[in-house]
């Protein structure tokens, strides 16, 4: 019997009244093909975790504090991209004055390239580059590990069990 048990992260779910506008924002940004598992539930998946949209049908089941669209006030959901500002930028031309943008571009004290911005339900979304030795070493001790960013550090190899901040 195992003495141990290895819990990892496999899908973040967003519920929406509008699945349409969402899956389609979610596929810019992630570059991934949505995958319609029924008409009401679509995965996007991404090389170290599957992103989920569903209507609020598909949780009527739960009655007390039942999830909802746009309620989401409390988390940040993070992307680790190659290229902040050329994701940024595609955002921009893709959505125009629909994006919601928090903080463009903004160079973090721990070395993260990152932007802040809002889904079209309006939950905030940080698009995060690690571009100096302090970002890639903090990424490094996170799943998933460097990409091979525009700074040209990290073979996305890289892999540890040590805790760091959020990406951000």
């Amino acid at each position: 019997m195992p003495t141990s048990n290895t819990v990892q992260l496999a899908s973040v779910r967003v519920i929406t009244e509008d699945l349409p506008r969402l899956v389609r924002f979610y596929q810019v940004l992630t570059g991934a093909t949505p995958q319609y598992l029924t008409d009401d539930f679509v995965e996007l998946v991404t090389p170290s975790a599957t992103f989920a949209v569903s209507g609020p049908d598909r949780v009527a089941f739960i009655t007390v504090d039942t999830p909802r669209g746009g309620a989401n006030h409390s988390a940040i959901v993070e992307f680790l991209v190659d290229d902040t500002e050329a994701v940024y930028e595609r955002l921009v031309t893709e959505f125009g004055d629909e994006l919601d943008v928090v903080q463009p571009p903004t160079m973090m004290p721990w070395g993260n390239l990152s932007a802040l911005i809002r889904d079209p339900d309006g939950a905030l979304i940080n698009l995060y580059t690690p571009v100096t030795p302090e970002g890639h070493r903090l990424q490094q001790n996170r799943t998933p590990s460097v990409l091979n960013t525009k700074a040209g550090r990290g073979s996305g190899t890289e892999n540890s069990d040590a805790a760091a901040p959020s990406g951000s």
